[in-house]
């Protein structure tokens, strides 16, 4: 299905991306897509080393560690106009 895709396929749907979410966006969205990324790469990497025998208490306790508490503020701003 994929296979007859050509240059000209790429540019047009590039330009539909840009007119979805305007060119200001687009690097705040490269960059979070980037971070999740990264985020399930560690997330599956961890998950391969863990072993099946270790405690479940065990495993909790240290992602309480590793992860931010949930009564952490959550801070947003608005998107600039410029």
């Amino acid at each position: 299905m994929l296979q007859n895709l050509t240059g000209w396929h790429a540019l047009i749907v590039l330009a539909v991306i840009v007119l979805v979410f305007g060119a200001a966006k687009l690097p705040a969205l490269a960059r979070s897509l980037g971070q999740s990324v990264r985020i399930l790469k560690t997330e599956v990497a961890e998950s391969r080393t863990e072993s099946p025998d270790a405690p479940a208490d065990e495993t909790a306790d240290r992602a309480s560690r590793e992860r931010p508490s949930a009564s952490a503020p959550v801070v947003l701003s608005p998107p600039s106009r410029s």
